[in-house]
């Protein structure tokens, strides 16, 4: 184990600051390791340990959370999800996540990456750290437009949503003001 036995958590839940979560063997045992923004800690738990326990944090189940990217994007296969929508915490696994070596990302602090070898991609987080991971460019691309995916028609949703509830409550008023006057000249149009 290479973290810092200081750094040791028994209790971690998945934040903005969370850049990545890495499995680490540890005798017969695989732990964590989560770095941050600016802190770097050891759990030992399973990374899709800490996904699930985060997901129940912020109030769904992580089949609830996949099911939901499979909902809105028809991805069901090393599903990107969502951790906390409040939050806009994105995070995307390199593999499997039923394989002992998948890597969790999150969507949010990946900077650039770039191919190092056919298994191999260099991450370069917002914070600017490094690090290179054993996935290849195509399949680590591949990841990070699928969360793209997720993340814009989520949002889509949500200012659909959105519009919807601002009609009900302002009716025709509100779709002046946005520039939504067709509304108008439909529901006009009725009235004959």
């Amino acid at each position: 184990m290479t973290g810092n036995p200081r750094n040791l958590v028994d209790e971690y839940e998945i934040n903005p600051f969370t850049m990545i979560i890495l499995p680490e063997d540890y005798g017969s045992k695989i732990y964590s390791r989560i770095i941050e923004l600016e802190e770097e800690y050891v759990s030992p738990f399973r990374p899709i340990d800490l996904i699930k326990k985060s997901c129940s944090y912020f109030g769904s189940s992580y089949e609830g959370r996949k099911e939901g990217t499979k909902q809105l994007t028809g991805i069901t296969h090393k599903t990107p999800i969502i951790i906390d929508p409040i939050s806009s915490i994105y995070f995307m696994p390199t593999s499997s996540p039923t394989k002992p070596d998948c890597i969790w990302v999150s969507h949010e602090h990946v900077l650039f990456h770039k191919k190092v070898d056919s298994q191999s991609t260099q991450v370069t987080f917002r914070n600017k750290k490094t690090i290179v991971l054993p996935v290849s460019h195509h399949s680590f691309e591949n990841q990070l437009l699928r969360t793209s995916m997720l993340r814009t028609k989520f949002m889509q949703r949500m200012k659909e949503t959105e519009r919807k509830a601002l009609y009900l409550l302002h009716g025709p008023k509100f779709s002046e003001v946005q520039g939504y006057s067709h509304i108008n000249l439909v529901s006009e149009s009725y009235k004959d």
